[in-house]
């Protein structure tokens, strides 16, 4: 996924820049040119290959969300350290990110998650990390605790994961994007829980999975590991 406000993918020599104003007001940067946009502004980029656009971000605006990210990283079983990474890659810890595929909020999520997860409002961090992180730790489940494979799905889509035969698709997108991710978020060490529980919950008549490495007192639950 591309932010609105930041290019998170390496682009190739010589590549243009296209930025514009949605229907909102927002600007918004892409390295493809949108077919619906009258008002283009273009810039050439050279020399590309070895320089990413994604910048530094302040201390002060990551530790914004810091509480929200250990709160649902503890609930699901998702190292605080990889979450971290996501959110910078994905919005630069924006809540209010956008992205020209659609995506929204800090996690970028898509519509489709945003359904799944019962998110009234996108932009709401709060619901944004909550939905975003345990959209992630499905994809961990999915692909056996494999980040690499899950974070591929969390850019390209788990259909283009399974496609190459559950390997990271061969896009240069997705590949800058996990190799990025895993240089943020550093090594991934063993759980220190032997057992994670599967807890669904329903949103406004719709399921939504928590886990937790604690065993739940009451209501229906499945034992994801051991």
């Amino acid at each position: 996924m591309v932010p609105a406000i930041l290019l998170t993918g390496a682009m190739p020599a010589y590549a243009q820049i296209y930025t514009w104003r949605d229907a909102n007001g927002h600007l918004v940067l892409s390295d493809r040119q949108p077919a619906d946009q009258a008002s283009v502004r273009t810039f050439a980029v050279p020399a590309t290959e070895t320089i990413r656009a994604t910048r530094a971000v302040p201390v002060e605006r990551s530790g914004l969300f810091d509480d929200l990210i250990r709160q649902h990283s503890h609930e699901q079983g998702v190292r605080v350290d990889l979450v971290r990474a996501v959110m910078q890659v994905e919005s630069g810890f924006n809540p209010y990110a956008r992205s020209t595929k659609g995506a929204l909020g800090l996690m970028q999520l898509m519509p489709a998650t945003i359904r799944q997860y019962g998110v009234i409002n996108p932009f709401n961090p709060a619901e944004n990390v909550r939905a975003g992180v345990a959209y992630l730790r499905t994809l961990l489940e999915r692909y056996q605790n494999n980040e690499q494979l899950a974070l591929a799905a969390y850019n390209a889509g788990p259909g283009a994961v399974d496609h190459h035969g559950q390997t990271v698709p061969p896009y240069r997108e997705t590949r800058d994007y996990v190799a990025h991710v895993n240089r943020l978020a550093g090594q991934g060490v063993e759980m220190h829980h032997s057992t994670l529980y599967k807890v669904t919950e329903y949103v406004d008549g719709r399921p939504v999975p928590r886990y937790t490495d604690k065993r739940p007192t009451s209501g229906t639950y499945e034992v994801v590991n051991r």
